[in-house]
């Protein structure tokens, strides 16, 4: 079978794509791989198991917390809390590896399976190769080592996790957000009970939309990737600023007060120069992808800030991060890491700060994001094609080797597989939004003849 990880975690169609079978097989070879030094040092492996609010992470739970108690692992459910609310409790608990059931931006039919290691860290892909090379011995008739008697592990409920996480969060903030009025989309997801009561408890003065999950609407014409409801929202009621997290709340974006999008390049500008500020900018430079605005780059460059770039995804970027020492990082979709606080994108974390700096200042976050000026940017997902022959097609080298004569030094363009879903992203980027329109479309219609 192909390689079953993503660039995060494993993903597809609950209960078609990813089976019960399937989560309770990478699950107790997850603890074969992640939890055998525990197991040697002579101590009983204990894992973290969050979930957001989709139906199917019902059954999904069920079976990753028997695959690993079968394992011997003890296992501590915290229910629905977000992504970076398992990552911190893995590793604020000691426990030998975190687990996540969450497909994050994607609608509800999909769910993934997210593993974390000690400290709640993300997976090395040699991990994930580990993980994997596990599971398939399985299943080509080896048995797994299965404990017994005593030997199983037990299961129960920590319900603290909830108030361990936000006190966390309150705990790291620079000031309090008393005199803000903020609007949070939580898109129906997991941070729909914790990003209300951070944000409360830490002074501002809020307004929730997208807080009600009934298992079937997470992601559904709101959040993220649909900010039209927060952005009218935050006009209506005369709010200082708008957040709005995905469904495991590990990324954010943000809307100003007249309902103007701020992405994450924005918020990345807006908190490198309040942590350059504070000396907490580490070797005075930020961490972004390939698919950062130009205008980002440009506005690092005039504040006489270091911009390093990775491929596309928040465990790259943080890859750079952790291996060069850096503070800050992110991508344009919302996942912002601030490593002193957090090990994974933490999009409430985010939205404190960015609150924060509001707050701090006094500026608008109009004013505040103003640091930077986005060139205009299209991007075209293709679906239905064969992604996996992105980067050997010689029909869509020559269109694209044709498309950068044309844009010439004021653009660029960049084609990638999409790591999470089935299709290739196209991106155009022009000080011209008619010309970035023109070379993306034509762009996509070359993806769709050679790789259809």
């Amino acid at each position: 079978m192909g390689r079953l990880f993503g660039t995060d975690g494993v993903r597809g169609v609950a209960n078609a794509d990813l089976t019960a079978e399937l989560a309770l097989g990478l699950s107790v070879a997850a603890a074969h791989v992640l939890a055998e030094a525990g197991t040697f040092e002579g101590h009983r492996p204990t894992a973290v198991v969050g979930r957001d609010p989709r139906a199917s992470g019902e059954f999904l739970e069920a079976a990753v917390v028997a695959g690993l108690a079968s394992a011997g692992v003890n296992v501590l459910r915290v229910g629905v809390l977000p992504t970076p609310a398992v990552a911190y409790l893995t590793g604020a608990l000691g426990a030998d590896l975190g687990v996540m059931l969450s497909a994050s931006h994607n609608a509800m039919p999909d769910n993934g399976v997210k593993f974390f290691a000690r400290g709640g860290h993300k997976l090395a892909d040699e991990l994930e190769h580990r993980i994997e090379a596990v599971y398939e011995q399985h299943r080509s008739g080896e048995p797994w080592a299965r404990p017994t008697g005593a030997g199983v592990g037990r299961v129960s409920d920590y319900d603290a996790g909830f108030d361990q996480y936000i006190a966390h969060l309150i705990g790291v903030l620079p000031n309090r957000l008393d005199g803000v009025k903020v609007v949070l989309d939580e898109a129906h997801g997991a941070a729909s009970r914790v990003s209300p009561e951070a944000f409360a408890r830490a002074g501002a003065e809020i307004i929730t939309i997208g807080a009600d999950p009934d298992g079937l609407n997470i992601n559904d014409g709101c959040g993220s990737t649909h900010l039209e409801l927060l952005q009218a929202a935050v006009v209506e009621h005369g709010a200082d600023l708008g957040i709005a997290h995905d469904g495991d709340a590990d990324r954010c974006l943000a809307v100003d007060a007249e309902g103007r999008e701020v992405d994450g390049d924005q918020i990345l500008a807006v908190l490198a120069l309040a942590m350059r500020e504070a000396g907490q900018l580490r070797r005075n430079t930020v961490v972004g992808t390939v698919m950062s605005n130009l205008g980002f780059k440009l506005a690092m460059e005039r504040e006489g800030i270091e911009l390093v770039q990775t491929g596309v995804g928040d465990r790259y970027v943080l890859e750079a991060m952790k291996a060069e020492g850096y503070a800050l990082g992110g991508e344009q979709s919302g996942h912002v890491i601030v490593l002193d606080h957090a090990t994974t994108g933490d999009g409430t974390l985010t939205g404190l700060m960015l609150a924060a700096r509001v707050a701090a200042t006094g500026r608008t976050l109009a004013d505040l994001a103003g640091v930077m000026s986005r060139l205009p940017q299209i991007l075209i997902n293709v679906p239905d094609v064969d992604k996996s022959r992105v980067t050997t097609s010689a029909e869509l080298a020559a269109a694209v080797a044709d498309a950068e004569r044309e844009l010439g030094a004021t653009g660029r363009v960049l084609l990638r597989s999409s790591g999470t879903e089935p299709l290739v992203r196209v991106m155009v980027e022009a000080a011209d939004i008619e010309q970035a329109k023109a070379v993306a479309g034509r762009l996509a219609d070359v993806v769709k003849s050679a790789l259809g």
